[in-house]
């Protein structure tokens, strides 16, 4: 009896072992095989028995920044550096920064290709509207649609008709930026980079500096800091207590309202790929089943297909809301109150 008690001691010591390791690999990312145990193709399952696709870190690995392009298996594996067979295809460091003191992302890479598209048609429009000729083509119309746009329907409006001229170009800039990234986010493995919120904060201080310095420039430092108390008819005394309140209370929005910028378009990017990756997940659950597959599988894609749609539209809807509300913080920063 005393034997046997032990083999059982020793075999439960050696399943609390096996956890630990399995949780270790877990946290050393070494990918969907530390997470699962495959049973069949296509059927992994995690070791308190949900799916490895609806795992939130699976989840999320998709929709976040990261060094790699993770292309499906079935467009080809190799060797990376360190010996492992995988799929991603790794991200060019273009940092021209030696090795071990940064590397590039796939978002900053995104970012750069949009960046290049952006200048060199903007570039191309500029000479053509520098030859006087009438619009010509699709891509010169469409191009002189949206800017016509941005001028007349959000910068004149809420700017105002004396200075608009001088933000336009931040202003378009701005939104073919993030209409660019969103638009590249649509394309399977690549990633939206306005679902980083790095990305959307970074355009967010840019729209508070230039609101900040423009309305500097024009009432000077101490005028823009007194232009943000709205004015009051306060008895003596009084004003002395509330001006300041005011003042605090004023200054604390206009952080907030540009910190909101940038949240606003990094949730609506990140949560539209977040279900879209969910969606495509149940197909996965239900591989191992091959009557679930059949039924499951045509809904999931339909749905992802609307929802793709839908994430079209909103491609467009989040680059002018946010184009549109930065404008307003600019024009409102040109005027006291």
């Amino acid at each position: 009896m005393r034997l046997i008690e032990d083999e059982k001691q020793d075999e439960k010591a050696d399943d609390h072992d096996h956890d630990h390791e399995v949780a270790d690999a877990a946290h050393t990312g070494e990918g969907r095989d530390a997470h699962a145990v495959a049973k069949d193709p296509g059927e992994y399952t995690l070791q308190d028995g949900q799916d490895v696709f609806l795992d939130p870190a699976h989840l999320f690995h998709h929709v976040q920044d990261s060094y790699a392009y993770e292309l499906p298996e079935f467009i080809g594996k190799h060797t990376d550096e360190e010996g492992h067979i995988t799929s991603e295809v790794a991200v060019p460091n273009l940092t021209l920064l030696p090795k071990g003191y940064g590397k590039m992302s796939k978002f900053m890479l995104n970012e750069l290709v949009v960046a290049l598209i952006c200048a060199g048609l903007f570039i191309w429009l500029a000479g053509k509207l520098r030859s006087g000729d009438r619009p010509k083509g699709r891509i010169w119309n469409l191009l002189e649609t949206f800017v016509v746009f941005i001028r007349d329907e959000v910068a004149k409006p809420t700017i105002g008709e004396h200075d608009y001229r001088r933000f336009l170009p931040f202003l378009l800039t701005l939104f073919f930026f993030i209409l660019g990234c969103n638009l590249l986010g649509m394309i399977p493995f690549v990633g939206s980079a306005t679902g980083s919120l790095a990305v959307t904060a970074a355009l967010a201080l840019a729209t508070l500096v230039v609101t900040a310095g423009s309305g500097m420039q024009k009432m000077g430092v101490v005028g823009f800091l007194k232009a943000q108390v709205p004015h009051m008819d306060l008895p003596a005394g009084l004003d002395k207590l509330l001006v300041p309140l005011m003042f605090v209370i004023e200054i604390f929005g206009f952080l907030v309202k540009h910190g909101v910028l940038a949240i606003r378009l990094f949730a609506n990017m990140f949560a539209g790929h977040l279900v879209l990756a969910i969606f495509l997940a149940f197909i996965g659950v239900v591989s191992g089943s091959t009557l679930l597959f059949s039924v499951v599988s045509p809904i999931a894609v339909l749905a992802a297909i609307a929802l793709s749609l839908l994430e079209l539209f909103v491609a467009f809807l989040q680059a002018y809301v946010f184009t549109f509300l930065a404008s307003l913080f600019i024009g409102s920063a040109q005027h006291a109150h």
